[in-house]
């Protein structure tokens, strides 16, 4: 298999700002190199960063209509009309959900007239859909709050209307030139919409209405909306938004709660989870947030909304696992659609071609857009997995840095039915008929406008530093970086010329446990799915390395080791 070698990229960054700030920090120039890197120049900044505060978060009525839909749901409470809550199917959807449901609840009393609706993915698809509405209508509701969907439901909220009811829209993806007729909409990406910052998730922008109706309606309890930090944690870390700003704050007291008085649900999650180490950003993404989006990649959403909001232990720990089971297959569905595409790519040299398209008429709609991310890992080109349900064509996109997969999938628009997403995920789906017509119209569209640079993955180094700089003293201040994400991503290492200390080894056939050795510093890591490199290693040739560092406790013995992200031979 052919992996594509990765171009290491250091930062460069202002030597006299890095001394200045390292007098005021009194830190290791190291971590005040990383920091200006990131923009954090100065000991207010640093400050900010390292000391998040509840005071920095920005006034919820800032976002444009959040009055109209403050009064707009102060007067369905008021005249005790039926309010239907809902919201997309993946994490940032019923999160969404479970946090306003959870809030009007307890703030509008157990018998208030209060339901959820989570779309199916299959039957129903993407967004506010007719069936959802018709539903709401059935059931007498005269309102819907709309979250994390709805920018762009121009005809289903007008059929709403026509139904009697009332739509605010809670959304954060990027609005179309026609907004639909609701009665208000709470999205900071609207052109004329004024709130300072633009990055929340549709989580976030629920919490910002909840604390705003907090504000309103002169509640007893003033931060009564905190308490439902978790689900917005949950939220900013698996829809990958940008942890800066409001989502670092929001994500760094959503974790807090999570690890000092977690509800009984994030309880439950680390439990079936098997985590009891301290909970962060990264945990959420990978233990987490897959369970939770798997409900709705393999069957019923609604449920996570379900275990979010019951009070019954036995119920919830019950869900809990139907969540589990739902993951694992999810899984399994994953490693042998991946391998299956990976073969295709093996059988049929496609190595000339700068875009990857693959179809099969069986593979599970639920899991073709992580298929697609980890056949992009491997051959790092614009990638598409396609299958067929319900007679057409779908599937999902993805793409590498600096290439809008979203406008190139446009510019095929004459093959497509419909096709929507962002710069690096997309979703389409077709007429069987178009699809070797949309395969030639994409690889040609991609081979005209893609730059040589894009194909070649890059790993943006924050600082190089010796061996002897890994301590649990420096992985402490490191640790406080956290809440790490999109724009404050978890710093990366590299370190030059270090040689196998001995003790280097294979493990689980494909990934490697390492010792290595730097000017009589040794330093213990993993590395994951590099084996191929042990025979170089172990024979004493000496490498360059890329790494996080990382926490590792044995016996009440705190170490600070590395978690390497890639190998090369030294230069002599």
């Amino acid at each position: 298999m052919n992996i594509v070698q990765k171009e290491w990229k250091l930062q460069t960054v202002d030597d006299a700002i890095v001394a200045r700030l390292q007098q005021d920090l009194n830190i290791h120039p190291a971590l005040c190199t990383v920091l200006v890197g990131r923009g954090i120049d100065t000991f207010q900044k640093a400050k900010t960063f390292f000391r998040p505060s509840a005071e920095d978060l920005h006034d919820p009525f800032l976002m444009k209509d959040m009055d109209k839909a403050v009064r707009r749901i102060t007067k369905a409470v008021e005249a005790n009309e039926a309010i239907r809550i809902f919201g997309d199917y993946d994490v940032d959807g019923t999160t969404s959900v479970a946090l306003v449901y959870q809030f009007l609840k307890e703030t509008c009393g157990a018998d208030y007239p209060l339901s959820f609706y989570i779309p199916n993915r299959y039957t129903e698809g993407y967004g506010l859909s007719t069936q959802g509405v018709e539903d709401a209508a059935a059931q007498a509701c005269s309102l819907m709050i709309v979250l994390d969907c709805g920018i762009t439901a121009i005809d289903t909220i007008k059929l709403a209307n026509e139904l009697g009811i009332d739509v605010i829209v809670c959304d954060h993806h990027l609005p179309g030139q026609e907004l639909p007729a609701a009665v208000a909409i709470l999205n900071p990406k609207q052109a004329d919409c004024n709130y300072p910052f633009k990055e929340l998730s549709a989580c976030g922008i629920g919490f910002k209405l909840i604390a705003a109706l907090v504000k309103a309606w002169q509640l007893s309890n003033p931060n009564l909306h905190f308490e439902y930090l978790e689900l917005v944690a949950a939220s900013i870390a698996s829809d990958i938004v940008p942890i800066v700003d409001e989502n670092r704050v929001l994500a760094y007291f959503g974790l807090k709660k999570i690890n000092e008085n977690p509800s009984l649900s994030f309880q439950i999650l680390k439990e079936v989870s098997g985590i009891e180490r301290k909970m962060n950003i990264a945990n959420l993404v990978f233990f987490i947030g897959p369970k939770i989006n798997a409900a709705g990649r393999m069957n019923d959403a609604g449920k996570v909304v379900q275990f979010f909001i019951s009070n019954d232990r036995s119920e919830q720990l019950s869900i809990a696992k139907a969540l589990s089971i739902d993951n694992k297959e999810r899984t399994e569905l994953d490693k042998s659609i991946t391998a299956e595409a990976l073969a295709m790519m093996e059988e049929d040299d496609r190595s000339q071609k700068k875009s990857i398209v693959l179809h099969h008429e069986e593979w599970h709609k639920g899991v073709v857009g992580i298929v697609a991310s980890r056949i992009l890992e491997v051959y790092y080109k614009p990638t598409l997995i396609l299958t067929t349900s319900n007679g057409k064509v779908t599937g999902s996109a993805r793409s590498v840095h600096g290439f809008d997969i979203h406008k190139a999938i446009g510019a095929c628009v004459q093959h497509l039915e419909s096709y929507g997403g962002h710069q690096f995920a997309a979703g389409l789906t077709m007429e069987k008929e178009q699809l070797p017509l949309f395969i030639e119209a994409f690889e040609q569209e991609v081979s005209s406008s893609i730059q040589p640079s894009s194909l070649v993955p890059v790993i943006k180094v924050d600082a190089c530093i010796d061996l002897a700089t890994v301590t649990v003293p420096f992985m402490k201040i490191l640790e406080q970086f956290e809440p790490c994400g999109p724009q404050n991503l978890m710093p990366v290492f590299m370190s030059e010329a270090v040689v196998d200390a001995g003790g280097t080894k294979i493990v689980k056939s494909e990934h490697l446990q390492v010792y290595f050795k730097q000017n009589g510093v040794v330093v213990k890591g993993i590395a994951f799915r590099m084996a191929a490199w042990y025979d170089y290693i172990h024979a004493g040739n000496p490498v360059d390395i890329l790494y996080h560092i990382e926490r590792n406790e044995w016996k009440g013995t705190v170490y600070a080791e590395i978690r390497i992200l890639d190998i090369r031979a030294t230069k002599n």
